[in-house]
């Protein structure tokens, strides 16, 4: 759209000025060179106005385009919403490394802690576990190790804070430190927020797709074959991973 006005302090010759944009034309009224009473007209007018008539269908129609705009990105969210994105195998596996990562660090304090206490012996502790690893098919290395001074303590410790780490992130934040890394979220079948009860339940359920890694770990492999991507425990649980969705974009007005 092409505008032009009249410049009231020409005396002489045509007091036509233009052609300038939308945005132009506004800056020239923001600059006092044109004011309310000054004349101006673009095509597709039949005659010259006051700018203070154009003023209000501009600004008026702004705001429609605003909410034009606003209203399509809105529908745009809705339909990325309704069509999620299910979290698959390798993005729940980094996710769950990233988890047992900070659990180790969480470990080696705990382990710290009692062998300054003299509950448990971290040098014995290595010995048994080099020989461990060095015949991992032995029953006997792996008793002994399991036997050891404290580790009793330690894994009691251990299974209480690990359980806690996965029902409390769940329950509260629906993800776990190492799913929002992955910009990845627990959620109920229906969609809704993941509770407390169902964040438990999802964590016991844990420990059945656990025991399949003896079966070639089927329990997390089914989510190769599953639509929605769900392992043994979001069956049991009746929930699923899905990604993150963006937030709602607001659009300013001028």
């Amino acid at each position: 759209m092409k505008w032009y006005y009249i410049d009231e302090n020409i005396t002489d010759g045509d007091r036509r000025l233009g052609p300038f944009s939308t945005e132009e034309i506004q800056d020239l009224v923001r600059e006092g060179k044109i004011s309310e009473t000054t004349l101006v007209w673009h095509n597709g007018e039949e005659s010259w106005k006051p700018w203070k008539d154009y003023s209000e269908e501009i600004q008026t129609s702004e705001i429609d385009q605003n909410k034009i705009l606003q209203d399509t990105i809105n529908e745009i969210l809705k339909e990325q919403v309704l069509t999620k994105r299910y979290a698959g195998f390798f993005v729940r596996g980094t996710a769950l490394i990233i988890d047992n990562l900070i659990l180790a660090v969480v470990g080696a304090i705990i382990l710290t802690i009692l062998n300054a206490v003299h509950l448990i012996d971290i040098n014995m502790l290595m010995e048994l576990m080099k020989a461990y690893f060095a015949d991992p098919s032995s029953e006997n290395a792996l008793q002994k190790f399991l036997g050891a001074q404290g580790m009793d303590i330690f894994l009691i410790i251990w299974s209480v804070l690990q359980a806690a780490y996965f029902i409390i992130f769940h329950a509260i934040y629906a993800a776990t430190p190492g799913k929002s890394i992955m910009h990845i979220h627990v959620e109920m079948a229906s969609g809704k927020n993941i509770n407390w009860l169902f964040s438990v339940l999802r964590y016991v359920a844990s420990i059945i797709t656990q025991g399949t890694l003896m079966f070639y770990g089927l329990g997390y492999l089914i989510v190769f074959i599953d639509p929605k991507r769900r392992t043994i425990h979001d069956f049991i649980a009746n929930t699923r991973v899905v990604y993150n969705t963006p937030k709602k974009i607001i659009i300013s007005e001028k």
